[in-house]
């Protein structure tokens, strides 16, 4: 019997904390005008994608105590935005990265169970932790949290937001028929959790949300993270694997920790290039991808993990010849640690820039490259459905380099021929995020207090 098709998951990321956005292009967009937001969430409902997903950015980055010219500035709170597409789209979900080490659990279980309400169930939460002293320090916690401490915290803090939401039961308000009044029982709402990092108590003042919680994803592919990630903590991760064996071994890998059919789904980000033929798709992607990460810009990823100056070194030469300061404080502020051990991966990416005679530039190209899938339309579907139909991935969370349209290239060519081939929904099944990704609604009970 031939194995089913599996339906491909579509989440839609705007580019703009990271170096996949061409700011050059003359049809870049503001990174805080709403029709920025608006265009490219209305084009990924358009393509009956599953969500659209905004990133975050805490704190300026800065390059030896000074902002760095190359990056971002004027991020808008995601929350706020993603409550103002709630209003202009009607089916995508629409899923926030927030962090667990910087907020608090009844605040932000309010804002997102408020999202779900007024979206009509199609909010997530994509969970991020931090130990960065430099990002900490714009919050009253400043950078006290241990690294060790990080998804102690995390894993508190998703139990007490699900505690909150949990607090009220779906028949909590009911309308009484004589009066014509609402009622709510007595003790809907009520919550108490205490655990090391929280000890809270009173009540929860938003009822139970349409899908009963929001959706919940996370990225980590550390130990930690993947213990996290299956044992019933996120409903979806990121996977950071560009290769397809690399992807189905961390799928597997996932699947076999969490010992739960379809759960959590794995969606790696990507990006795309097309051309009328594979010849003019691979040299736009060259264009692209020189605009993308310049010679300074190559020189600042790598210096994330060597943590030294190297703006001496010529980026269209070899690799530097000295090795990684671990002694040092953090030459790069404001960026998250991919790489924890900065020696065995400079040692790693020799080895690499040595079999593939990469320069420097090429060497950050190959190691913080996402996803890539070029070709004409039609290779860049066969790509990606063979990827997911081979259990790289359930899917894939795409972005662009240019913000906000370049989504618009990928809707209007690649999505039909998924559709053809039975891949892609052509309209959306249910009214929830929950719904449209295959999840089970969360509903019904009191979760218990946890004292």
């Amino acid at each position: 019997m031939s194995k089913p098709r599996k339906q491909i998951i579509l989440g839609h990321y705007l580019g703009g904390v990271n170096h996949s956005t061409v700011w050059s292009d003359p049809d870049a967009g503001s990174q805080i005008d709403f029709a920025t937001f608006r265009h490219a969430a209305q084009a990924a409902e358009r393509g009956k994608f599953d969500f659209f997903f905004l990133a975050e950015g805490l704190a300026l980055r800065e390059r030896q105590g000074e902002i760095f010219d190359q990056d971002v500035i004027g991020r808008p709170d995601a929350i706020t935005v993603l409550t103002a597409l709630a209003a202009v789209t009607e089916h995508l979900g629409l899923i926030a990265t927030v962090n667990a080490t910087f907020n608090e659990p009844y605040e932000l279980a309010r804002q997102l169970a408020t999202l779900d309400h007024l979206s009509g169930g199609r909010a997530g939460w994509n969970i991020v932790t931090s130990s960065d002293a430099f990002t900490g320090g714009n919050f009253r916690r400043g950078g006290f949290l241990d690294r060790a401490d990080r998804y102690t915290r995390a894993e508190e803090f998703l139990a007490a937001a699900r505690q909150l939401w949990d607090s009220w039961a779906d028949d909590d308000i009911v309308a009484d028929k004589e009066s014509g009044q609402f009622l709510r029982r007595p003790d809907a709402g009520s919550f108490a959790f205490s655990g090391r990092q929280f000890d809270i108590s009173g009540r929860f003042t938003v009822p139970r949300s349409p899908q009963g919680q929001p959706v919940i994803l996370q990225a980590g592919v550390s130990s930690e993270g993947r213990e996290f990630a299956a044992g019933g903590g996120p409903d979806a991760i990121f996977s950071p694997y560009h290769t397809l064996a690399e992807a189905q071994a961390f799928y597997r890998d996932i699947r076999q920790r969490s010992g739960v059919p379809g759960r959590p789904k794995v969606l790696p980000g990507a990006s795309f290039v097309l051309g009328d033929t594979e010849a003019d798709a691979i040299e736009r992607h060259r264009e692209i991808t020189y605009a993308q990460i310049s010679g300074r810009g190559a020189q600042v990823l790598l210096e994330t993990v060597w943590n030294r100056d190297l703006s001496a070194f010529d980026p269209d030469g070899p690799l530097p010849d000295v090795d990684p300061d671990t002694e040092a404080p953090p030459f790069i502020q404001g960026r998250a640690r991919i790489h924890q051990n900065a020696p065995e991966t400079v040692a790693q990416w020799r080895e690499i820039a040595e079999a593939n005679k990469y320069t420097l530039r090429e060497l950050a190209i190959h190691v913080f490259g996402r996803t890539e899938f070029v070709g004409t339309p039609t290779q860049v579907a066969d790509r990606l459905d063979a990827f997911v139909q081979s259990d790289g991935s359930d899917g894939f969370i795409i972005g662009s380099h240019l913000t906000p349209a370049g989504i618009d290239e990928f809707v209007d060519r690649v999505v039909p021929l998924l559709q053809e081939r039975g891949s892609l929904r052509t309209e959306y099944e249910g009214t929830t995020l929950r719904d449209n990704l295959g999840l089970p609604a969360l509903t019904g009970q009191v979760t218990p207090a946890r004292v």
